[in-house]
């Protein structure tokens, strides 16, 4: 087949948590193919029980690779058993498949694997070659009973074992980063516990569509070739950095001794920095309402005082209190911080403070500009760049503290008070 005729092929990526609905998912977009010949790639065939009716006589390939399942439909299902972009490339050239479907292990971040295939876009256009295959979603299935009890939406999972501490964690990831959440065991729940549960996934990501499920019986046109993916536009999507960008919610704890507002709007940015830049403070102002779905009655929205709360300062806190404030435990009110931080000690690091669930993290992230800038750079941008300027200040230069809290009835002035005193 020569290069100009080679047919490009979409991937989907499909992530969740262990038991979530991920196989189920796949069983079924194999199932209901619609003509699709779609190669699965999954971590462990032995773990995705492939529904036996679908698999060929002799489908299991033994012996020359047993790492290969094909199926009655042409569609094949095979283990990551080298490097993911080897696979690719492999399947790409067999040239007989129309989409590639990947199942992230449920303990999996979906960004690093979000990479690679980017990664792999970006070679073909810097090598003059056709594109032979380009990341079309990430799809992210939720158990909506999970999610209930994960956010607080009632005891519904008392007789289910709570997991590690670090699923909350993978969830809110999984859910931050990608373009489709499948909310499985969608009729396991109350009305108003799948309202709460997506109001809570719209404020950690804003631009997710929410597709309610049952069996992961879901539409194929919202899962192939939807051309949702964009790396740069998901790697900003993410409630937390509009809220973090927003410069209305920089209401300085020391000036203002005022209440803070409370901004419970929800904004869209489209700019192609990537997350890692944010501390660069590049504001964009795309305010945006967001109700809770066309067929929900939104005057409930705010019932579920699910939101966010951003606490602002330019003085730097005490690094001791801080770390023994991490302790607190505000239960199921704060779902969610994210933001940078510096200390009285450590006056020129910027260090990135996140949590999720239980998960705490603070980790270094740099200098900030004043402490790197000569004063005759600090004089140029201020004299050339409005951003930098209307970031700087005479004492603190660019330093500051700004957390975004995102969680269900925030005590926002009990986190002012405590995080005031250091």
């Amino acid at each position: 087949m020569r290069k100009d005729q080679v047919k490009t092929i979409p991937i989907t990526l499909i992530t969740g948590y262990l038991g979530s609905g991920k196989t189920t998912l796949i069983n079924y977009l194999l199932k209901n193919a619609q003509g699709y010949k779609m190669a699965v790639i999954v971590n462990d065939i032995g773990e995705v029980n492939i529904d036996a009716d679908l698999i060929e006589k002799g489908g299991v390939v033994s012996g020359k690779d047993e790492n290969l399942v094909a199926l009655q439909n042409g569609c094949i299902c095979c283990t990551l058993k080298k490097d993911l972009m080897e696979q690719i490339s492999s399947l790409v050239n067999e040239q007989r498949f129309d989409h590639i479907l990947i199942e992230a292990s449920g303990i999996c971040e979906p960004i690093p694997i979000a990479q690679t295939l980017t990664f792999m876009e970006q070679q073909f256009a810097q090598k003059h070659m056709p594109k032979y295959c380009y990341l079309d979603a990430i799809i992210s299935v939720t158990d909506a009973v999970r999610l209930a009890d994960e956010f607080g939406c009632g005891e519904v999972l008392e007789t289910v074992e709570r997991g590690e501490e670090d699923i909350e964690n993978l969830i809110i990831q999984q859910i931050e980063f990608c373009n489709v959440v499948i909310l499985n065991k969608a009729s396991d729940v109350t009305a108003e516990q799948l309202a709460r549960i997506k109001k809570v996934i719209m404020t950690l990501q804003p631009k997710a569509k929410i597709i309610d499920a049952d069996y992961c019986a879901v539409n194929l046109k919202d899962m192939l070739d939807t051309k949702l993916f964009d790396y740069n536009k998901a790697a900003s999507s993410a409630g937390w950095i509009a809220e973090f960008e927003d410069r209305d919610n920089e209401h300085d704890a020391d000036d203002d001794d005022d209440e803070h507002e409370e901004h419970e709007h929800h904004h869209h940015h489209d700019h192609d920095e990537d997350e890692h830049e944010e501390h660069e403070h590049h504001h964009h102002h795309h305010h945006h309402e967001h109700g809770i779905g066309e067929n929900d009655d939104e005057s409930n929205a705010e019932e579920y005082n699910v939101g966010t709360y951003v606490y602002y300062r330019r003085r730097p806190f005490d690094k001791s209190k801080f770390e023994e404030w991490l302790n607190n435990d505000f239960g199921r009110m704060v779902i969610r911080t994210k933001g940078v931080v510096y200390f009285q000690t450590e006056f020129d690091t910027i260090y990135m403070y996140e949590q999720a669930g239980k998960q705490k993290y603070l980790t270094q992230y740099g200098d900030w500009y004043a402490a790197k800038l000569t004063q005759r750079q600090i004089n140029y941008y201020l004299a050339n760049d409005p951003t930098f300027a209307r970031d700087w200040d005479d004492v603190y230069g660019d330093r500051m503290i700004k957390l975004v809290f995102i969680g269900q009835n925030i005590d926002k002035h009990l986190i002012k008070e405590q995080l005031d005193k250091f």
